[in-house]
């Protein structure tokens, strides 16, 4: 290890451009952590909401961007059992990954899943820690359920579609293109919705309606996600690309016995992390190893095109996951 390394840093609160590549120190491992070399990190909507001035980094956390990562061990922390110094691993991240190295809590590493390579592994943890812990641990989905998820051709949907499948759920997506429609389709989906097209609430009406929707959009994406649930279903709310706010009729919540919940996964506390991990190492890797799900990759950008990469995921025009090419 050297003692300087390349990173990515955000000059100002703004667009892709305020994204500049720096200098910075290594980082040193705290006790429960490990310090990874990198060689691709993974592009996410909280990275630009970062950039953007919307979405502080906690106050332990590094100021640079980046949340999800695979590399190899190059230091431990002290306490640390169960990793070693070479291990090839992915990783959620605090922060940090737009960089050469980055230090995490070792509880929060995963193997790289059998056949897959590094470009592949970096695309895994913020999705799949963001679907499991949504879907299935809050959201509670089981076989033969109804499942919508926006976005369906986004690193979310597409991870959702799959896993959802996977495990014996019926998946409804929505998406904004043909393309993108057949890219959810082709994954599992039963039926994919162009919302330019249609309205995903008589689609699923005519269905039962959803037991589960899992939303990104937010706004008035609210009232019609609560009329498009089946009686006793949940909405489980991750971002708002749309906004926060909107008016709702609680009264149908109640005589439908519906529930609403949400979450935001960065802010969650590193034992609440490594209880997810723990599932995941369980429940999803397995599927992981035997090829049953994977990462669909949208494209790959240097290090230092990181705000070509913000611009390909702002653009909408993406399917599946983008990824910055570090080592």
């Amino acid at each position: 290890m050297t003692d300087r390394m390349r990173a990515i840093e955000i000059t100002k609160p703004g667009g892709p451009e305020v994204l500049q590549l720096c200098e910075r120190p290594v980082p040193t491992p705290a006790p429960g952590q490990v310090v990874l070399k990198l060689a691709y990190a993974g592009v996410n909507r909280p990275d630009a909401l970062q950039r953007a001035g919307m979405y502080a980094p906690p106050p332990t956390a590094s100021d640079l961007p980046g949340l999800e990562g695979a590399g190899t061990v190059v230091a431990l922390g002290a306490g640390v059992a169960g990793l070693k110094i070479g291990d090839a691993v992915c990783a959620l991240l605090p922060g940090g990954g737009y960089a050469e190295y980055v230090a995490t809590p070792a509880a929060h590493c995963l193997p790289v899943p059998q056949g897959m390579d590094l470009k592949q592994a970096a695309c895994l943890p913020e999705t799949y820690y963001t679907v499991w812990s949504n879907v299935f641990m809050r959201g509670g989905l089981s076989a033969g359920e109804r499942f919508l998820v926006h976005g369906g051709s986004s690193g979310i949907g597409t991870t959702a579609i799959q896993l959802a499948k996977a495990l014996g759920a019926r998946v409804f997506a929505t998406a904004g293109s043909a393309d993108k429609c057949q890219a959810c389709s082709d994954l599992g989906a039963e039926r994919a919705i162009n919302y330019r097209e249609e309205d995903f609430v008589e689609v699923l009406r005519a269905e039962g309606g959803a037991d589960l929707i899992l939303d990104m959009v937010g706004g008035d994406y609210i009232p019609r996600n609560v009329k498009a649930l089946a009686d006793d279903g949940r909405l489980v709310q991750i971002a708002f690309l749309s906004g926060p706010k909107a008016e709702l009729n609680f009264a149908q919540v109640m005589a439908r016995r519906l529930t609403i919940t949400g979450s935001t996964l960065r802010p969650q506390s590193d034992l609440a992390k490594a209880r997810i991990a723990e599932q995941l190492r369980t429940h999803v890797w397995p599927l992981l190893d035997a090829g049953t799900v994977a990462p669909v990759m949208d494209s790959e950008f240097a290090l230092e095109e990181a705000a070509a990469a913000h611009a390909r995921m702002e653009s909408s025009g993406h399917i599946g996951k983008i990824v910055l090419k570090i080592a």
